[in-house]
Order: C-alpha cells, then structure tokens, then sequence
C-alpha cells in the first residue's frame, strides 16, 4: 500500500512538473510574440506624417505664404494628390496681442491662404478644409518676438486617411 502511495505521489509531482514545463513554453512563445515587430507602417500613414510635419509661419500681422514654404506646401499638395483618400485640416494661429475677434478673423486668413495655394497647386477642395483658433492654442507660452514668431502660424492636421 506504501508502495503505491509512493507511486501516486510520483506521478502527481511527474505530471505537475511536466504541465509546468509547457507553460514555461507557453510562456517564452507569449515572450517572443510581444517581441515581434508591429505591423509595418502603410503608404498611406508615412504620407499622412509628412504631410502633418512642417508649419507655416507668418509675420506680424500677415497672412501671406513667404517663399520659404512654397517647396514644402508643394509637397503636402504632391502627397495629397497621390494619396486622395486623405483630408487635411488647415490650422490658422496668431500670436496673443489683438482682440479674440481679430485674431479669429486673421486666423482665418491665414488658413485660407495656405488653402487656397493648395487648391492652385492641384489639391482637390473636398481634400482640405481650415479653422481658425486665434490666439487660443499656442505653441509657446510666454511674451517677446521669439515666442509670437513661433504662435503665428498654420498647421496642417490629418483627419482623414
């Protein structure tokens, strides 16, 4: 009977062992499933991140596109004409001196203009749209040339792919 007890205690602890040696590989193949690499990033999304990169600025009290961004607009519109699916909202900002109604109206300009050199560089109007924020969301915080400089701008967000 001894005997037997013994054996019994064997196989349990035989059987309790080999159960956790298979979860020991279940879990290095859980270990190396998270260790893979995500899914790679599409076309579509690499184009999407171009096109969100780079900020126009403007200067005090303007809404004209300078020169200097004439190359990198041409490549959102290049990216927006290849990739039709994605829509883009045009963010006009100005820096905090002027009137909230001002600033909106000069906001407004200042997304327009950025539009409206986007539609003549081919863009298709149902791809674009623009607001305004004003001198609401700031880039920087604070007071001085540097800090206006960099809130006087249009930024370009996807909100569709």
């Amino acid at each position: 009977m001894k005997s037997l007890k013994s054996f019994g205690l064997v196989m349990v602890l035989a059987l309790a062992l080999g159960m956790g040696a298979g979860c020991a590989k279940k879990n290095t193949e859980v270990e190396n499933m998270e260790a893979a690499p995500v899914a790679s990033t599409s076309a579509v999304d690499v184009a999407a991140q171009q096109i969100t990169d780079g900020v126009v600025y403007f200067d005090f009290d303007k809404y004209d596109i300078k020169a200097e961004y004439r190359d990198m607009l041409q490549q959102k519109a290049e990216l927006m004409k290849q990739y039709p699916s994605i829509r883009v909202r045009i963010e006009g900002n100005c820096d905090e001196r002027g009137t909230q109604e001002y600033n909106l109206a000069l906001g407004e300009r200042r997304a327009r203009a950025a539009y409206e050199y986007m539609i003549r560089l081919g863009v298709p109007a149902d791809q674009l749209d623009i607001i305004s924020y004003g001198k609401e969301r700031p880039a920087v915080e604070g007071t001085g040339e540097a800090v206006w400089a960099k809130n006087r701008r249009d930024e370009f967000n996807v909100i569709a792919r």
